[in-house]
């Protein structure tokens, strides 16, 4: 038996405005106990408060909308509340993102059980968090290559779709007709006063409509194809 057995120090916990790296920030969260929620944001540590019932009502729509659309589209995937390692300074954990899979020509691959790379569409809810999802997330996003951005901010209630454009995630204005529509996802649209009032019927009859378009049928041989490759 040697003298001497070399002590292993545990992980020091995550300080919320710490900075760090993210291969650092990642061994430190996976070592925090259940149930901590924590993101890296261009290099900051950011520990959200509690959540609250406007933030996980909306959650709920938010999911709803983005998951019959991935349903009724295969070569998608639509993902909750999970980490994404976007780069060497940011680990964020969106509230709701869609992807196309790799298999299928996504921007994104699985890596050890995590998601790595730029999600194509990424859905935050924004309360207490708004000056940050507005603010230094949105930064890491478009950086990142995240191709289209929705907020849905509440106090005061709103819907900001951003889209990539010429490197920068630009605020997109509703249709003439109010609503908005992917360019990256066909048949993907959305009636922002529906998410909103967390009207669910609403925004699956909708996508029902987006789904029946030419550009959607398209899309999905288009998946398909590569995914035959």
């Amino acid at each position: 038996m040697p003298d001497h057995v070399p002590v292993i120090n545990p992980p020091r916990p995550l300080v919320e405005g710490e900075r760090l790296d993210q291969p650092s920030f990642h061994a430190r969260y996976e070592a925090m106990p259940s149930g901590t929620r924590a993101e890296l944001i261009g290099g900051v540590v950011f520990m959200p408060s509690p959540v609250g019932r406007a933030h996980g009502h909306a959650h709920i729509a938010a999911a709803v909308w983005l998951s019959y659309y991935a349903e009724n589209t295969p070569g998608v995937e639509v993902l909750d509340n999970v980490t994404v390692i976007l780069g060497s300074k940011s680990e964020p954990q969106p509230d709701v993102l869609l992807r196309i899979l790799p298999e299928c020509g996504g921007q994104t691959r699985t890596e050890r059980g995590f998601v790595r790379g730029a999600p194509e569409l990424v859905v935050e809810i924004a309360k207490a968090t708004r000056y940050v999802d507005l603010g230094p997330k949105l930064a890491d996003y478009e950086q990142a290559g995240v191709l289209e951005y929705v907020v849905r901010a509440l106090d005061p209630d709103e819907v900001l779709w951003f889209r990539q454009e010429k490197g920068s995630l630009v605020t997109m204005p509703a249709d003439a007709d109010g609503l908005h529509r992917s360019t990256i996802f066909p048949g993907l649209w959305l009636d922002p006063q529906a998410l909103l009032n967390g009207d669910t019927k609403r925004l699956r009859a909708l996508l029902d409509q987006g789904l029946a378009t030419v550009e959607h049928t398209t899309l999905v041989a288009r998946l398909a194809a590569f995914d035959a490759t």
